[in-house]
């Protein structure tokens, strides 16, 4: 299809088109400058059966070089936020 049978049919003039264009040209080439709302690789843990089962945590975050942040469904809900206070800190 032409431009203009393109533009005709939606109503709208030329430049308007290449406005919008423009914008998503300008859109494909930027590219993200920090890791900011990007996708992370996640690893799911295969579920043992419950003869295998070790005490399992409710939640575990593991972060570079190997640390461990690991919440149990019975936790201290004060600790926990006085831990996060303290390393949102650091």
């Amino acid at each position: 299809m032409r431009r203009s049978e393109f533009c005709q049919g939606r109503g709208l003039s030329f430049s308007t088109l290449d406005r919008h264009l423009k914008k998503l040209r300008w859109k494909r080439r930027r590219k993200p400058i920090s890791s900011v709302g990007r996708l992370v690789p996640v690893e799911l843990a295969a579920k043992k059966s419950p003869t295998q089962q070790e005490p399992s945590c409710g939640l575990a975050v593991v972060l570079r070089g190997g640390r461990r942040i690991e919440v149990y469904p019975d936790f201290d809900t004060s600790t926990f936020e006085h831990l996060v206070g303290i390393l949102e800190r650091a």
